[in-house]
Parts: structure tokens; sequence; C-alpha cells
């Protein structure tokens, strides 16, 4: 090849690079654009439905008590509960919508996080949710030190757990979560599960499971919008990991997480465990 066919070669690269580097900034751009969109646009009707349904019922309960009573203003406040309902789970989505789009874009803090700091630090901040509850935890004492992001794995490890005890809420039996070091798919990574008795589900429709706003069961026996799971594997997939879950109906969930290991003799420096 000659000098001239070289820099010819050389300049076509460069030319391509530089086309690639364009479209990534403008795909950025178009990403700050959605969130824009998200977080305000879409935000203030919604506001605007919520508030004039309140300021409807209000003006309905101005009329005469004999009126109020009456089968059609019953049925109209009937509407207007639905319609906050569904205004307030629109709202839900939308945070959901940026959670995802957070969990896509942040960047990535490497650095060493004991599995079992972050399991503990997950849990107590989901004492809330386990009050009065009668749930046991099966923690195992071997669980590895992964090579992660603190608050990434802190939001997959909320989603994990906080759903192991939601699903476990109507069991007869007192809830078991157990979180247990397994063996890994590759190596450089670490395996772990997150299985609880609970509801489970279908295995027919496992592969809606990780879905935004796929839900497996009916909102009147679980609340949520069906995203958290779907935020566990961009989170899971950003470190370059994998999730899966198996289940049965009435027989439990186990969600496996694959993930990159900790550096042999790597400190958790900066990372406060709970």
């Amino acid at each position: 090849m000659s000098d001239n066919d070289t820099a010819q070669t050389l300049l076509q690269l460069r030319t391509e690079l530089a086309r690639s580097q364009q479209q990534v900034a403008d795909m950025a751009a178009a990403h700050e654009d959605f969130l824009r969109a998200v977080s305000h646009d879409l935000r203030a009707p919604l506001r605007h439905f919520t508030s004039y349904g309140t300021l409807v019922r209000e003006t309905l309960g101005d009329l005469p008590a004999a009126v109020v009573q009456g089968a059609e203003v019953q049925e109209a406040l009937g509407f207007l509960a639905t319609m906050d309902q569904s205004a307030r789970r629109m709202g839900l989505m939308i945070d959901a919508l940026q959670a995802l789009a957070r969990a896509g874009k942040a960047p990535v803090r490497w650095q060493p996080v004991p599995l079992a700091d972050a399991v503990a630090q997950a849990r107590a901040a989901l004492a809330s949710a386990q009050a009065g509850r009668d749930a046991q935890w099966r923690i195992a004492p071997d669980l590895p030190t992964l090579n992660a992001d603190p608050e990434l794995l802190q939001e997959l490890l909320g989603q994990l757990l906080g759903n192991a005890l939601k699903f476990t809420r109507n069991n007869a039996q007192p809830a078991l979560i157990s979180v247990q070091a397994v063996a890994a798919d590759a190596p450089g990574q670490v395996g772990f599960t997150v299985t609880d008795n609970g509801a489970g589900f279908d295995p027919a429709r496992a592969g809606q499971l990780f879905g935004v706003f796929q839900r497996l069961h009916r909102e009147t026996e679980f609340d949520g919008v069906g995203a958290g799971l779907a935020l566990c594997r961009v989170i899971a997939q950003r470190h370059g990991g994998a999730i899966t879950a198996t289940a049965g109906v009435g027989a439990g969930c186990t969600v496996r997480v694959q993930w990159p290991a900790a550096l042999p003799g790597a400190a958790a420096g900066g990372w406060g465990g709970g």
C-alpha cells in the first residue's frame, strides 16, 4: 500500500470516527430532551389533572346533602376517584422512567463492595415495609465482594429485597427470604441469589418479567407499576453482569445475579456498610 493510500485510509477512518462521535452526542442530547420532557412537560398536565379533579370533588361536596347523596353525584365521585388513582399511577410510571434513564446514564463509580454490608444496608432501608411482618432472613456468611457502584448496587438490592417482602405479604406462613452465594457463570464473576417463598409467577410468562411496566400479578393483589426488575436488569448490564429469575405459581421466586468480582486484595475504601 502506497503512502497516499495509507493517508486516504486514515482520513476515512477519522471521518467515520467523527461521524460516530457525533451520533453518540446526538443520542445523548436526545436522551437529555427525553428526561426534560419526562420530568417537566409530562408532569405539568398531570398536576392539572389531579388539581382540577380535587376542585370538582369540592364543588360537588358543596351541593345540598340530598343532591350529594344522589346516585348521579355518587357515580361522578366514583369516576373522580378512578381518575385520581390513574393519575397517581401515571406519576409513579414517570418516576420509574426517570429512574431507568438515570441508571442507564449515570457514571459507574467502580469500587469493591462487600455484598453482606450492601444487603444489610438494603434491609435497614426496608424496615418500614417489614414492620409488623413475621419475616425470617437467611443471609449466607460467605457472600462475596463485588466490583460495583455502591449506589447502583443499593438500588438493585433494594428492588430485589423489596420484591421478596412484597410478594410474601399474603403468605399464610412466615416470609422466608434468603441471600446466598452461588457458582459464577464465567471467570472474573461471582454469583448470588435472592430467594423467597412468596406468590411466585407462571414460568411460561418469565419472558415478560424484566420488561418495563410488565406485571405478572393483578394490581389489587400487589402494588407497583412493574418497572423494578427492568431497573435491576439495566444496573446489572451496566456492570457487565446478568440477572435471571425462576419461579412457580405459589412456589416462591429465585432471582439469580451474576456480577464482576472485586480484584483480589482490593480494599473497600469509601464504602459505608449498614
